[in-house]
């Protein structure tokens, strides 16, 4: 099973499950983490969602290279209206299928109206931001890092652009430019992660701060995350993620057209070179 689902009291616990891929998420992960979040959702025991990554580490990213790799099958669409994706050639598939499983499904999980805490540790790399940024609050392990090397491939940034938002500008154009390893602590210091743990107290302190926000009124949480939603929205969040999807397509074109696939032929051995 991809992703692991359990209820503790008023918390569910969404735990990735593919830790000897290091978590990389294949849309059998995605679509499996869609359920897991509509359950916890529609149960009205739980306050607060924890989703983490079994493993060594939260995740490593959108798989490209497993074999597990999923991305040329078809899916029952959830997050958007573009058509299936399998059976369409170039950019018209692409745009479609990361319209669905990456912008579109990161988009829809933002707005669950209930509080979800994310437990990091070890990678949290390019589709695990994506994941680590979708909830609410993040806490994580002295020995987590953070990265988006996708510029590596000539892309400016991964889909779900949310650079700008959880960092300041400057900051996330250094985090891109050079596609380094942003420590745990480093991520605290400019407010990216509410707090940083020992390893071996990441499930204690995650568990300790979901059980503290559950004691609010469900609906009052539900407002407040609303709120705090439109007003990142209001600076420009949703729009400013539209007009970089489209950058971030026009590079995989050019990288289609170039050089040897649309990664820029930056596969999994490729990456691991420059230390990704």
């Amino acid at each position: 099973m991809p992703v692991l689902y359990e209820r503790r009291g008023p918390v569910a616990y969404v735990t990735m499950n593919r830790p000897r891929y290091r978590n990389a998420q294949n849309s059998a992960m995605t679509y499996a983490l869609d359920e897991a979040f509509y359950r916890a959702a529609d149960d009205s025991e739980v306050k607060v969602i924890v989703l983490a990554g079994a493993g060594g580490h939260f995740s490593a990213g959108h798989d490209i290279g497993t074999p597990e790799r999923d991305a040329h099958l078809p899916f029952a669409r959830r997050a958007g209206l573009w058509w299936d994706h399998s059976d369409k050639p170039g950019a018209e598939s692409r745009f479609a299928r990361e319209s669905e499983v990456h912008l579109g499904m990161c988009r829809r999980w933002r707005e669950l109206p209930k509080p979800v805490v994310a437990s990091v540790q070890g990678a949290c790399v390019a589709g695990g931001l994506m994941l680590a940024w979708i909830c609410d609050l993040i806490v994580a392990s002295e020995d987590a890092f953070f990265a988006d090397p996708v510029v590596r491939m000539g892309i400016p940034g991964v889909e779900y652009f949310a650079h700008p938002w959880v960092m300041p500008p400057r900051i996330a154009k250094e985090f891109l430019y050079t596609g380094d390893r942003m420590t745990a602590r480093r991520a605290y210091e400019i407010g990216m992660v509410n707090r940083v743990v020992a390893r071996e107290e990441l499930s204690r302190a995650t568990e300790e701060l979901a059980l503290r926000i559950s004691e609010m009124p469900r609906l009052g949480l539900a407002l407040t995350k609303r709120a705090v939603n439109q007003a990142e929205d209001l600076q420009g969040l949703h729009a400013g993620m539209d007009s970089v999807f489209g950058l971030h397509h026009l590079a995989h074109a050019h990288n289609a057209e170039t050089a040897a696939d649309a990664l820029g032929g930056m596969d999994v051995a490729a990456m691991k070179e420059a230390g990704v």
